[in-house]
């Protein structure tokens, strides 16, 4: 029996880049949040489901970060363009305001009174200008080089790797 299905190359196809890129990212985030909250959470239970998910998501980061040596390639320059500061808080925003502009899309779809629907629309254009701007200033500041991948991804090593070797405040 002959294989008449298409050889696929040997790296990653650049959709499924992307989106490894933002579930890295977005876990890089939250797994620091989660760590700098851990020594204010004081009920037990609440902290143990807290040190589990870092670990969780630290085992999710270190299984992705695989994926990034399978990345399509165009070029071969890998430089730093993060700046030290408001990076983190900036990306914290961007990641919030993607999630906003998903959860009121998501929450328009289920509206069945027209003014809740109105009011919602209206809440999520508010939030695809609010990603806007966000975008537009890490964008400018060099720390969303959204048509790089190379540095994009570079990037989100860096803060992968930042985020695993990062120790929580006990």
């Amino acid at each position: 029996m002959t294989d008449n299905r298409k050889r696929r190359p040997n790296h990653l196809a650049w959709h499924e880049t992307l989106e490894i890129h933002e579930l890295v990212n977005m876990q890089a985030t939250a797994t620091m949040k989660m760590k700098k909250f851990i020594p204010q959470v004081k009920d037990r239970q609440l902290r143990d489901i807290y040190q589990r998910a870092v670990r969780t998501m630290e085992r999710h980061l270190e299984e992705l970060l695989k994926f990034y040596n399978m990345a399509p390639r165009e070029g071969t320059e890998e430089s730093e363009y993060r700046q030290a500061g408001d990076d983190f808080y900036a990306a914290e925003f961007l990641s919030f305001s993607k999630a906003s502009v998903k959860s009121y899309a998501g929450a328009i779809t289920e509206a069945a009174t027209p003014v809740v629907r109105d009011t919602l629309t209206n809440h999520l254009h508010d939030c695809i200008k609010a990603h806007g701007e966000i975008f537009e200033y890490m964008y400018d500041k060099g720390l969303y080089p959204a048509y790089d991948l190379q540095k994009m991804l570079h990037n989100d090593m860096k803060n992968a790797r930042n985020a695993l070797e990062m120790r929580t405040e006990e």
